[in-house]
Parts: structure tokens; sequence; C-alpha cells
């Protein structure tokens, strides 16, 4: 018997990490499959008349062990992968996929389910309740569940090949990041700043390079982009980061992205959608792949604009230091950080110091007790990996979930930043409280010093984080972050304005060997280069978005790398500017479906984000209770039990315009 198939007894009931083994996995999933499986057929082939606490609340609680196993094993495939870990992602993707397909095609379940969205305005629901039926609905209808015969079949097998392949993709990337590195000589260090240095050579260590290095780490390849003073080392590392994915190895997911759009295409169209794009965005608040073009252009106009008037300051620049050439991608963010020190005075490796990260801890958990009443009580492990740390959260005394942190780039872990859940939060069957868990790649260090982005991650994702803290509803169907994909990045996008809240950052950001809180003329240095380099960071994201959009809104491309350069040459990219996430390494948009033409989401969300935090601008308290009070009532803890229009209408009393991204990015100008 595995441990899955005991009683934990241990506190807050987490994952008891230090009895878990790979091995233990296997069994587990099939055991769980073969409950799973039982328990959807009872559903199913039930005699009784249908009901909304037989059908829908039964599939709700139906896939508790599946749940349980999966919560811990996809938390740990991702932070801290292995062979064994790979391998069995490798085969449960098809058996996972299956499954899903078996209980979407199941016409006796959909027919329970269809009977009750008939009958539902005699049911009694409670709006909730409503909500989960339609949502039930939705999800069968989308997944294929009306289709018959050979349609149904093949829509069956096309899911379970995107399925083998996200997962192949997601690997081939972790291996080309894994693999590389650059050595560094001495006086390869030359003009780093001691920070990059140490990382560098704990990077080196942990390779066992036998000195310092440059990885493929976002924490580690980013600062040594910006200081390094070695133009041809910046430039093997640059071309090194943009081809992961893309190196002619056997980690190549260049026929990987082909197969999965055409895959895509074909389950859209066998669905009755002109396109995936129109089959992906019909849930979502854009609806439409032509809303999605329109935000996106609006923005990309005005940020090119902005981008091309910094690259030829930049580029004169290079020619003052005696480069005759034009300005490329790998000069960008080194003469960007030299114009910065000029213009802004401020010189990152003097900031970090005060941006530890136990100093940004502190001020994400003080924000989250000002304006929510949670407060944050460090517990000791067992946890899955020695670098994770965890808190108990309460309100008023009481248990409101458990918050876990991983916040250290390792070998054996995805690159990015991201929020999950162990176990989310829901009220049948008894209250469940959730474990949450924040991942980071920050380079490691005694003590770890952030940049200021690094600290814009940690709060981004502490947002995801009390967005599944908070949540309140009965069904884990709607809990949490389940909403609207350009829905999901509001609250953690709204929690970085905090970081940038004056008081928050006098509180503590302090140096972390004197304590001394961070210099007042440096803090409003900080602040008032809050818009420095958005034409870059914009045209970055907004590429890589509209190439998404691209993929998806017509017929698949035989060769996505070839309208990636279309799409960016008809957009006239800035020469020196590449796609934030360049179609090889694009693991928002083929590692899984989950951003696939929703890579936009995060700018749609940051038109309401940046009007949300005018809410409490307005109200003169960037801790205003009433406006904190709404927005976890109307946002944090609604999860999915309304369409993401209403709850954002009902927070604000309206929906927003562009503008305010616009001023927010600094753009309105080039506008």
């Amino acid at each position: 018997m595995t441990v899955f198939a005991q009683d934990w007894t241990t506190p807050f009931g987490l994952p008891p990490f230090d009895l878990i083994r790979d091995e233990d996995f296997a069994p587990a999933f099939d055991a769980a499959l073969v409950e799973a499986r039982a328990n959807i057929a009872a559903i199913a082939d039930s005699a009784e008349p249908p009901s909304f606490a037989s059908v829908i609340e039964a599939m709700e609680l139906a896939e508790g062990a599946l749940d349980r196993v999966a919560g811990v094993f996809y938390n740990l495939s991702g932070a801290d992968s292995n062979d064994a870990r790979e391998a069995l992602m490798r085969y449960l993707a098809p058996k996972m996929s299956a499954f899903a397909s078996e209980v979407s095609n199941n016409k006796a379940l959909i027919g329970k389910i269809k009977a009750l969205w008939h009958d539902r305005d005699a049911l009694g629901l409670t709006a909730e309740q409503l909500r989960v039926l339609m949502l039930y609905r939705q999800m069968f209808v989308r997944s294929g569940a009306l289709l018959e015969g050979e349609a149904a079949a093949r829509l069956t097998a096309v899911k379970s090949r995107l399925a083998v392949l996200g997962t192949q993709f997601s690997q081939n990337l972790l291996a080309d990041e894994r693999d590389w590195f650059l050595p560094l000589s001495e006086a390869d260090l030359e003009g780093l700043p001691d920070f990059v240095v140490a990382s560098a050579r704990a990077a080196g260590e942990e390779r066992g390079a036998g000195g310092p290095v440059v990885t493929l780490n976002r924490s580690l390849i980013v600062p040594f982009l910006q200081f390094s003073p070695h133009r041809a080392l910046r430039q093997r590392a640059y071309e090194a980061w943009v081809a992961r994915g893309a190196n002619g190895n056997a980690h190549d997911n260049r026929a990987i992205a082909a197969e999965i759009l055409g895959l895509r295409d074909e389950r859209a169209k066998l669905l009755g959608y002109a396109s995936f794009a129109d089959f992906k965005l019909e849930p979502e608040m854009a609806k439409t792949p032509a809303a999605v073009r329109d935000l996106l252009m609006r923005v990309w106009t005005p940020a090119r604009a902005k981008a091309e008037a910094d690259a030829a300051v930049l580029e004169a620049m290079l020619h003052a230091d005696g480069i005759p050439g034009p300005l490329e991608a790998w000069d960008w963010r080194y003469y960007s950080e030299k114009r910065r020190r000029a213009e802004h005075d401020l010189d990152e490796a003097a900031l970090k110091p005060y941006l530890s990260l136990n100093a940004m801890l502190a001020a994400q958990f003080d924000c989250a007790n000002r304006l929510f009443g949670l407060d944050f009580r460090e517990i000791d492990g067992p946890f899955y990996h020695p670098d994770v740390r965890g808190w108990e959260v309460t309100r008023r005394g009481a248990h409101v979930a458990v918050f876990l942190g991983d916040y250290f780039a390792r070998p054996s872990k995805r690159s990015g930043a991201w929020c999950s859940a162990m176990r989310s939060q829901r009220k049948l069957g008894g209250e469940v409280r959730p474990i949450v868990v924040n991942v980071c790649n920050f380079a490691k260090g005694d003590p770890a010093l952030l940049s200021y982005d690094d600290a814009r991650t940690l709060f981004h994702e502490f947002g995801h984080a009390l967005h599944q803290t908070l949540s309140d509803v009965t069904y884990g169907f709607i809990s949490g972050t389940s909403v609207a994909r350009d829905f999901v990045e509001l609250p953690s996008q709204l929690f970085e304005h905090w970081l940038e809240v004056p008081a928050v950052l006098e509180q503590h950001a302090r140096h972390w060997q004197t304590a001394e809180p961070i210099p007042a003329d440096m803090l409003r240095r900080l602040l008032d280069a809050g818009t420095y380099d958005q034409g870059f960071a914009t045209v970055e994201f907004v590429a890589s978005a509209l190439v998404d959009l691209a993929f998806h809104e017509g017929d698949a491309p035989a060769d996505p790398m070839q309208k990636q350069a279309q799409v960016l040459e008809q957009l006239g990219m800035p020469r020196a500017i590449r796609m934030r996430h360049a179609t090889p390494h694009f693991a928002h948009i083929f590692s899984g479906d989950g951003y696939s033409s929703g890579y936009y989401s995060y700018m749609w969300s940051e038109v309401m984000d940046a009007d949300a935090f005018a809410a409490f601008e307005e109200a003169g308290d960037p801790f205003d209770p009433a406006t904190a009070a709404n927005l976890e009532t109307f946002i944090l803890s609604a999860g999915g039990s309304q369409e993401a229009e209403s709850l954002y209408t009902l927070f604000r009393g309206r929906m927003p315009g562009v503008e305010a991204l616009l001023k927010g990015r600094g753009l309105l100008d080039a506008a």
C-alpha cells in the first residue's frame, strides 16, 4: 500500500514528503484512476432521476484520490524533476488524456447533464450551483461530448497526442536549460557586480564546473547581459538563451510545435470552429481573435515608436564605445542599464542589498495583513526540497491556508515563475482549505538579493497565491484561479502595485547588513524610473502575443518558424529586440493549452489591474479597508462563481479602457 492510500496525519494535511518515493506515484495513479472510473460509472449508470447532487456534486468528489496524488506529482514534476519523474510524465500523459476523454465521451453522463440544464429553472439552484452546472455543460460540449463515431474517436486521438507532445516540449526545454552553461574565467568577471559574481560562482559549484558559469536561468543571465562589458561573451550567452529548443539536437522543439499547431487546428474544426483561436477564446473575456488583435495593436503602435526612439539612443552609446556596428539584441540590456544609471542615477548593484528575499517576503506578508487581515507563521517541513519554506496562514486566529515558497533556481526546476495549488479550497463534503505553492527561479545567495524585477515577480506570484488563499466557494470546480484565462492575471498583476507604494519600501527595503532603510533619494529615483525601458518590455511581450494569435487564428502554419518571421516582419519588429518567447521555447503556449491563443491575457488583465489600483488611489489610501473588502468579496474570494466581466463590474462599477494601461507603461505620449 502506497503512502497515497493512507490517511495523512501530518499538520494541516500536508503531503508527507519524507515518506513519498518516486516509485509510489505509478501505483497510486493506477489505483486512483480505477477508483475515479468506478465513481464516474456509478453516476452515469444510476437508474435514479438525475439531480444536481447526484450528478454534479457527485462528479465534484469523484476524483478525490486522483486529485490527491496529482496535486503532489505535478507540482514536483515542474519544480524538482528527475529522470524517474520525467519518465512518469511521459507515461501519464496519454493515460490521463484517455481518462478525460472517457469521461467527456460518456453519453449517459452528458445525457444527465443535458437533462439538468434543460430543467434548470425548476431545480431550485443557487446562483453558484447554476453557474457550476453551466460550466460543466460547457466543458463537456467543448470536450467533444456531442460528437459521434469517427469524429469522436479522432478527437480522442488528437487530444491524446497533444498531451504527449506538450510533455515532450516541456522536457526538451528543461533539458536544454539544464545542459548548457558558459564557463567564465576570472578575467571574464570584470565589470560584474558582486551579486552577479556570487551567483555565477554558486551556479558553477552546483554544476560541478570548477569555476563560475553563466546558466540559462533568467535571474543569472539577465544581470550578466546588463553588466558584462565583454560583448562577445554577451553574444554567446544571449544566443544560447534564445536558441533553447532550437539547437538541432534531440531536444529540438520546432517539429513538435508544428505538429501541435496542426492538431489544435484539427481539434477546433472537429468541434465546428473556424480556427483554434475562435474555439479557445469563446469562454474568455475577449471572446474573439479580433478583440485580442485590436487591444494588442492599440498598444503595439506607441510601444514600437518608444522602442525605436530608445534604440537610437542606445546605438549612439554603442558607437561612442568605438563599436561601429548596429545595436544588437545582446547589447540592449547592457546599454540600457548604463543609460538608466546615467539618467536616473540608479544602479541595480547598489539597489539589490536593500531587496533581500527575506525583506521582500516580509513586505508581501505585511501588505496581505494590512489589506486582508492575514497573518503568516513560518512552519517546519519536511517539504519536497530543502529550499522550500512554509507558512501557516491565519485570520483572527483561524486557519486559512498553507503557503509554500520555492524560490531558488536549480537544474531540476523548469524556468519561469508560477503559482499552483496542491490542494484547492472548497466547502462541498466539508471545509477544505488550500495548500498553495509559489515557485520562482531567483539566484541563490547568502543572503539572496533580488533585483527590482525579481521583487515584482515575487509580488506577482503572491497575488495568484492570494486568489487561491482567499477563495470562498462551495465547489472546487470554480475555486481560486479557476476563472477565465484573461482574468486570472488580474489579482497577480494588481498585487505588484503595492511594491510601488513608497511606504512599503520605506518600511521593508532595508540593507541586509546594516538594516538601514533604503535612502530616500534612491527610493525616489527607483519609483521615478518605473516606466523606464517600457518600450522594450512592451514590444517583446506584444510581439510574442501577436505571434501566438497568428499561429491559432487561421489554418495551422506548416512551418511555425517561417510564420513567426513573417509576423515580425509585418509588424516592423525593431532589429535589437526579440520576442520574449520565441516559438521553440514558448512554453506558455506549447507545454499545454493553458495560454495557447491566450498569451495576450497578461495585457488584457493589465487594463484592469491599472484601473483596479486606481480605486485605492481614489480612496486616498493604498490600504483603504472598504476598497480592500470589495476586492476580496468580488474578485479574490469569488473564484469563477460569475462571469469575469460581471465580477469586475461589481468591484469597480464599470469596465476600464486601455488608457490606464498606456499611462501605467508611460506610453501615452507615444500613442
